[in-house]
């Protein structure tokens, strides 16, 4: 079952706009703004004036950056490398049975 949307009507520079995205990233752009001492409203505002494309993807990937600073901060790699990225071109050979 694909996560649920949530729609949320924001206020961004004096316009109300309704922005729907799933749950957990609703949850975890409160987290963010909290954690900057910031409005909800004030977060989204600033992704939107740095977006390019829609504001639900620039809000979603915002949170992507987010958690990817926060690992990198706490120590962890958050770059894949290469061979992560593409399938394997030669998977092992299944044994026959036997």
């Amino acid at each position: 079952m694909p996560p649920a949307i949530r729609k949320c009507s924001v206020s961004i520079a004096g316009h109300a706009t309704s922005i729907s995205l799933e749950a957990d990233f609703w949850l975890a752009l409160k987290a963010i703004a909290a954690r900057r001492g910031v409005s909800l409203n004030a977060l989204i505002a600033g992704i939107d004036s740095r977006r390019e494309g829609n504001l639900s993807s620039a809000l979603r990937v915002f949170v992507l950056n987010d958690l990817q600073a926060l690992l990198t901060a706490a120590g962890f790699s958050t770059d894949p490398s290469p061979s992560d990225l593409s399938p394997d071109p030669d998977p092992p050979a299944s044994s026959p049975p036997g």
